[in-house]
């Protein structure tokens, strides 16, 4: 059976190669990055050839396997936008993503797909997202997959439920399908309505839900806990055992073979933040081993 991939996201003061070397520290063997700023569309942002030399001079270093790296998406990229600009600068901002990704030579990139905003027909937002997707992989050709990620569903964000994820991926033409999947995070489940916190049963079918919908299972995990209450719609992570949802369900995704073999990468909250962080300390966050030796205890 295959191993769990436990990962986080650690800072990347200093340098793309921080990143991984604060991975590798913490003795993470998946890990999530940004490779622009999260707040900008990032549609006219390329890489050069020095950072991705620092990147994969790292890797090596460290022995860290880049196809364990998920890359997130601009924030800001709003791929199922009814308004015509918004939508067209979030589909290039998901190309440009992909094509540094690419270079980086990373397993996936993932995006939260966006809102219909006031436009209210999701039918036609899940087009948007999946035209997005395909503009993307037609743009690229990579092995580097793209991951819609899962909503917490506040407004009329989509991709809350596995008929959303599963719409979006379903309208993806099949040439490209292989390139394409989705990710869950716990958090967001449980804000928007899936309590994975009930019991075993309760999570499997969660993930059986999705899985039936989108045809595979999911590609990647963000282990969060949460602020907000079930159904809250609440988009607030928190350390693993310290919200609503708790450490025991947490344990219970890691028996689900589903949790094995894929990146498990933490989005939890750091103790230090980057001003008090030398730019060449390539030390852990200690939240971050502390998360991770969680993991460790609960996959047994």
């Amino acid at each position: 059976m295959e191993s769990h991939l436990f990962g986080i996201h650690p800072s990347n003061h200093g340098g793309i190669e921080m990143t991984v070397r604060r991975a590798a520290a913490a003795g993470a063997r998946a890990m999530q990055m940004f490779t622009t700023i999260p707040y900008y569309y990032g549609d006219r942002s390329g890489i050069s050839k020095s950072r991705l030399k620092r990147f994969h001079d790292a890797a090596a270093a460290t022995g860290f396997d880049a196809r364990n790296v998920v890359v997130h998406a601009a924030y800001v990229l709003n791929t199922a936008s009814p308004e015509a600009e918004k939508a067209r600068r979030a589909a290039a901002g998901l190309a440009k993503e992909l094509e540094r990704s690419s270079a980086l030579g990373v397993g996936g990139v993932c995006f939260h797909p966006g809102s219909a905003m006031d436009d209210g027909d999701i039918e036609a937002a899940l087009d948007r997202v999946a035209a997005a997707i395909a503009g993307a992989l037609r743009a690229v050709d990579s092995d580097t997959r793209i991951w819609v990620e899962n909503t917490a569903g506040a407004g009329a964000t989509v991709g809350r439920t596995p008929e959303e994820v599963g719409g979006i991926l379903s309208r993806v033409p099949e040439p490209l399908r292989a390139r394409a999947g989705y990710g869950l995070d716990t958090c967001h489940l449980f804000a928007a309505g899936h309590d994975i916190a009930a019991s075993p049963d309760s999570l499997r079918d969660v993930l059986d839900a999705f899985e039936a919908a989108a045809g595979q299972p999911p590609s990647f995990f963000h282990l969060n806990d949460s602020e907000g209450e079930l159904g809250s719609n609440r988009d607030r992570h928190m350390l693993l055992g310290e919200g609503r949802i708790g450490e025991a369900p947490f344990g219970w995704l890691l028996a689900d073979a589903r949790s094995r073999g894929v990146p498990l990468v933490l989005e939890t909250p750091h103790e230090r933040k980057d001003d008090d962080l030398a730019e060449d300390d390539d030390s852990p966050d200690p939240y971050d081993v502390r998360m991770l030796e969680t993991l460790r205890r609960l996959a047994g």
